[in-house]
């Protein structure tokens, strides 16, 4: 089972490309959910909320949507060890697992964060405060991409998230690792241009062609031929170009995730 989305919803730009002119932000979420199965959460990542947040989330979606939560930068990229600071983030979590809707947490470290003991140590601290639910580990530099780094995230059964990024030295290359009973792919798009220097917005200010996701389709399907699920995420989400690629996957890969094509957007 392939669970297609996109890295958040809740975009200004994205109003005339996919949701339609006049539609309030309060409805961005049920009208995405009309079209794609899961989400990622990427708001926790800068703060995390009060649990009503995650709760009228949950509500404007059907019994059968997805969310997977970003962990909180405080943890990632700070490895904070603040016991205060995890029971807030597992209070937000509960809305989603009370309704079933919870399909694990994300922990995107930085470029920055390199394969070391101290930092091996850190991801086995993280498995034990999010003990037995996914949860998933996305590196940036490539120093973790050996058999003993891999070895530890299956022995804490943590999924390797495989990236689609810009082709730099010390970033890690479109290779699939399953350690998990889930897999977990992420389309940060290609712009080297501004992948170091740019801000949020210009590092992935980028449109995939069909040659470049072709070049993940028998990738995916592996991942999908030995895992229950597999979540794959469009994380290039200025100006709609998430939506595009994962409508152009989507076709790519012969999903059928329901939903009114025909509708408003131009990009459905």
């Amino acid at each position: 089972m392939i669970l297609l989305g996109t890295s958040g919803y809740s975009f200004d730009d994205w109003v005339g490309p996919f949701y339609p002119p006049g539609l309030r932000k309060g409805a961005f979420l049920d009208f995405y959910a009309r079209y794609y199965p899961t989400v990622e959460v990427n708001s926790t990542y800068y703060r995390i909320p009060h649990p009503s947040v995650l709760y009228q989330m949950e509500r404007k979606t059907p019994e059968n949507f997805v969310f997977v939560v970003k962990l909180n930068g405080e943890m990632t990229h700070k490895l904070s060890r603040d016991p205060a600071l995890y029971d807030q983030f597992h209070a937000i979590l509960r809305p989603l697992t009370d309704a079933g809707k919870f399909g694990g947490v994300l922990a995107q470290f930085p470029w920055g964060f390199k394969d070391a003991p101290e930092n091996r140590d850190f991801i086995a601290f993280l498995r034990d405060r999010f003990p037995e639910m996914p949860a998933f580990v996305e590196f940036r530099h490539v120093s973790w991409l050996n058999d003993e780094a891999l070895d530890l995230l299956r022995r804490l059964d943590l999924g390797y998230v495989s990236v689609d990024e810009p082709r730099l030295p010390g970033l890690l290359p479109p290779i699939v690792h399953r350690t998990a009973d889930t897999g977990y792919v992420r389309f940060h798009g290609r712009n080297a241009k501004d992948w170091w220097g740019g801000n949020d917005k210009l590092r992935y200010d980028y449109l995939y062609n069909e040659n470049e996701l072709g070049e993940w389709l028998q990738n995916i399907r592996d991942l999908e031929a030995h895992t229950t699920k597999t979540f794959v995420f469009f994380n290039n989400c200025h100006a709609g170009r998430a939506i595009q690629g994962a409508r152009m996957l989507e076709r790519m890969l012969e999903l059928d995730l329901g939903g009114p094509r025909e509708a408003q957007g131009s990009l459905l």
